[in-house]
C-alpha cells in the first residue's frame, strides 16, 4: 500500500517578499531570457524604475529623465518630486507600499500594484536608490532585496528627483547583455506617448513633438505611404492612421497609460472595429473588413482609471471600461473614430480618395486570390493530418493566461538530421520544430499569391496562423536554425526575404532570430566546454588544460539530441533579426535580392576578406582537430 504523505503545520512555509520574487521571478517580469529578445526580464526591470519617472512627468513634474548603461550597471534618474525621504526603504523594499494607491494623484498611471522597484530590487545584486527633496538627500543601498546600506538624510544642492541604479543579478540573468536597439525602440516610445518629455540615453537625446504621428514616421517610410498620416486627438485618446503601398498585412502599434500592450487587447479589437465601421458608413459601401485593413499601419494609445492587464508584464489590455462613471472602451473608441475620422475624411477628399482606391485595389486582389487561397487551404487541412514538416508544442502566444506563453518557439530547419536532432532535444511544451525541404524558393518580387502556390510558405503559413493578422501569431520566436556554413546562410537569407515581402512585421516586432550553436567542443573527463568563437574555444583549451578533446561541429546533424538539449535550453543563444532604420525593406531586397548590380558586387568584394577569414578558422579547427 503507498505511503500517505504527511501534510502537518511544518509543510506550511510563509516566503517574504524578496524570497518570493526570487523563487518566482516569472510572475513579476515575466520570462528571464539573457536580453536577446525585447520582453526579457532585464528590460522590464529598466521599465519598472522609467514607469515611476514617467508618473512623476505625467504629473506634472521632471521633463527629463536620463538613462545610463555601462557595464551592465543601469542608472536612471529624474528630476520629479523625489520619494518622501522617510519611506525611501519601505517604497522599494515593502509589498503594498506606493503613492499609486491614491487614485487622486495617480488616477491614470502606468503600474498601480506597487511592485514594480521591489521587484527590481530583489533580482538585482547590487540596488541603490536616491532621493532628493527640498535641498535634503536619503540613500539606501540592497543586495538581492537585502538592506546593506541606510545612511541619515544629509543636506544637498543637487536638484530634486530620484536615482536608482541596479545591476541585475547574474545568477538568475544568464550570460546576459542590453541590446541597444531595444532599449532605444522603449525609450522612443515614452517620448512619443509623453510629448514634452525629453529622454537622455547615454548621451543621446529623445523627443516627439508630434506623439504617435511621429512613431509612425518613425516605422514607415513616406514614400510607402498611401496617403498622409491621419493624426487625431482628443481626451484620454491618440490616434494615427495611413496605409502601406508595399507591405500585405495589418500593422499596430498599441498602448494604455504609456504601457505598449504588444498583444493588444480590448483597446485595439475596438479600434479595429470602429476603423471598419466608420469607413463603410463613410463611402456608403459594405467593403469586406479585411479589405479595409489590408496593408493598414496605425497607433492607438488611451488612457484608463486602474486598467486591468492580462499578465504582470501588461502585454494585453483586459479592461472593459474606461473608469468609474465613463463608457466601456468599446463604446468611447468607436464614437471617437465614427466622429473624427468622418469629419477628416469630409475635410480632406484627397485622402478619402487615395483611401478608396486602395481599398478597392485590396478587393480585387482578394478576389483574384481567393480561388487559389481556397486550393491551399484544402491542400493545407489535408497535409496537416500527414505532415511531418511541423512538430507542434503545447504551449502557444496566444495562450496569453499560460505563464510559458512568451516562451513559445517554432524552429525552422533545413533538412531532416537536423530538425531530427532538435525534436529530439526540444521542450514539447514550448517549442515547435518545422523542417524545410532543402533551399526554400527566392520570393523577391513575388506576389501573395506564391504564398499560396507554394506549398513549403503555404504551410509555413499556416503553421503561424498569420494569414489574416498577427493576432493569432502562434509563436512568441520565430528562430532560423541553418548550418553555419554558405548553404545554411543562403537558406537564413531567402527564409528572411519571405519574412520581409510578406510579413515584415514580425521582424519589426522582434519575432524573427538566429540560432546560434557552437563551433567548438572542448572537454576532458570533468567538464565541458561548448565553445561559439574562436576565442571561446582558446578559453576552453586553458581552463581545461594540459590536452582535452577538441571537435568541431561541422553541421546541426552531427550534434547529438543529448548535446543539442544544452544548446536550445535555458542557455540558448539567439541573434535577433532587426530593421536598420536608414534602409527600407524595398531598397534592402533589392540591393540583397535583386539583379547582380555594381553596387552588391563591390559590397561582395568589400567583405570577402571575412569569408575567406571563416574558411581559414575552419582549417585551422580541422587541423586541431586531426592532432
Amino acid at each position: 500500500m503507498q505511503e500517505q504523505t504527511q501534510y502537518t503545520e511544518d509543510n506550511i512555509r510563509s516566503l517574504d517578499w524578496k524570497e518570493h520574487i526570487r523563487m518566482r521571478p516569472g510572475m513579476y517580469i515575466g520570462k528571464l531570457g539573457d536580453g536577446s529578445t525585447p520582453d526579457d526580464g532585464i528590460y522590464i526591470l529598466i521599465k519598472e524604475v522609467i514607469d515611476n519617472s514617467i508618473d512623476e512627468f505625467v504629473m506634472g513634474t521632471g521633463k527629463t529623465i536620463e538613462v545610463t548603461i555601462k557595464d551592465r550597471m543601469v542608472t536612471i534618474r529624474d528630476y520629479g518630486r523625489g520619494i518622501p525621504l522617510g519611506k525611501v526603504v519601505d517604497v522599494v523594499s515593502k509589498m503594498n507600499t506606493g503613492g499609486k494607491y491614491d487614485s487622486k494623484a495617480f488616477k491614470k498611471s502606468v503600474g498601480l500594484n506597487g511592485v514594480g522597484t521591489k521587484a527590481v530590487n530583489a533580482l538585482s545584486n547590487f540596488f541603490r536608490v536616491e532621493s532628493v527633496r527640498d535641498g535634503q538627500l536619503k540613500v539606501a543601498e540592497f543586495s538581492a532585496g537585502n538592506l546593506m546600506l541606510e545612511e541619515d538624510v544629509v543636506e544637498t544642492t543637487r536638484r530634486k528627483g530620484t536615482k536608482v541604479s541596479f545591476t541585475a543579478d547574474e545568477t538568475i540573468f544568464k550570460n546576459y547583455k542590453f541590446r541597444k536597439e531595444y532599449i532605444e525602440k522603449m525609450l522612443k516610445n515614452y517620448c512619443y506617448l509623453n510629448t514634452g518629455l525629453t529622454i537622455i540615453f547615454n548621451g543621446e537625446k529623445f523627443y516627439s513633438d508630434n506623439g504617435l504621428k511621429d512613431l509612425l514616421e518613425e516605422n514607415i517610410d513616406q514614400e510607402d505611404m498611401v496617403y498622409p498620416i491621419i493624426h487625431l486627438l482628443g481626451n484620454d485618446i491618440e490616434i494615427a492612421i495611413t496605409h502601406s503601398k508595399s507591405q500585405y498585412s495589418e500593422e499596430y502599434y498599441s498602448f494604455v497609460n504609456g504601457q505598449n500592450t504588444t498583444q493588444g487587447g480590448t483597446h485595439l479589437g475596438a479600434f479595429r472595429e470602429g476603423v471598419v465601421r466608420t469607413i463603410k458608413e463613410f463611402y456608403n459601401k459594405n467593403f469586406e473588413a479585411s479589405d479595409i485593413r489590408k496593408s493598414i499601419v496605425a497607433a492607438i494609445s488611451i488612457k484608463v482609471e486602474e486598467p486591468v492587464f492580462e499578465s504582470q508584464t501588461k502585454t494585453k489590455l483586459g479592461s472593459t471600461d474606461m473608469g468609474l462613471d465613463a463608457p466601456t472602451v468599446r463604446t468611447y473608441i468607436n464614437d471617437f473614430i465614427k466622429n473624427n475620422l468622418d469629419n477628416f475624411l469630409h475635410k480632406n477628399p484627397e485622402v478619402a480618395e487615395a483611401l478608396l482606391k486602395k481599398i478597392l485595389q485590396a478587393e480585387r486582389e482578394r478576389k483574384e486570390l481567393s480561388g487559389i487561397r481556397k486550393l491551399a487551404k484544402d491542400r493545407a487541412k489535408k497535409a496537416s493530418l500527414h505532415n511531418k514538416k511541423l512538430r507542434d508544442c503545447r504551449v502557444h502566444l496566444t495562450d496569453i493566461k499560460n505563464p510559458r506563453y512568451l516562451e513559445s518557439t517554432l524552429f525552422i530547419t533545413e533538412g531532416n538530421s537536423a530538425s531530427g536532432s532538435i525534436t529530439k532535444s526540444r521542450d514539447v511544451n514550448t517549442q515547435a520544430v518545422f523542417s524545410l525541404r532543402g533551399k526554400p524558393l527566392n520570393s523577391y518580387g513575388m506576389s501573395k499569391k506564391i504564398v499560396y502556390e507554394n506549398e513549403e510558405f503555404n504551410l509555413l503559413q499556416a503553421a503561424l496562423d498569420i494569414e489574416e493578422d498577427y493576432e493569432n501569431l502562434r509563436y512568441n520566436n520565430i528562430v532560423l536554425a541553418t548550418d553555419a556554413d554558405v548553404d545554411g546562410m543562403h537558406i537564413r537569407l531567402l527564409m528572411i526575404t519571405f519574412f520581409l515581402q510578406f510579413f515584415p512585421e514580425l521582424i519589426k516586432e522582434g519575432h524573427l532570430y538566429i540560432l546560434q550553436t557552437p563551433l567548438f567542443r572542448v572537454r576532458n573527463k570533468k567538464k565541458t566546454i561548448y565553445c561559439y568563437s574562436e576565442e571561446e574555444r582558446v578559453a576552453a583549451i586553458e581552463e581545461l588544460k594540459p590536452k582535452p578533446e577538441i571537435t568541431r561541429f561541422k553541421g546541426l546533424g552531427e550534434i547529438s539530441p543529448d548535446e543539442f538539449v544544452n544548446f536550445i535550453g535555458q542557455d540558448i543563444r539567439l541573434d535577433p533579426v532587426m530593421l536598420d532604420k536608414a534602409s527600407s525593406i524595398e531598397q534592402l531586397l533589392e540591393f540583397y535580392m535583386g539583379k547582380n548590380t555594381p553596387d552588391r558586387q563591390g559590397f561582395i568584394i568589400k567583405n570577402l576578406k571575412v569569408e575567406l577569414d571563416v574558411v581559414e578558422d575552419k582549417k585551422k579547427a580541422d587541423l586541431i582537430e586531426s592532432e
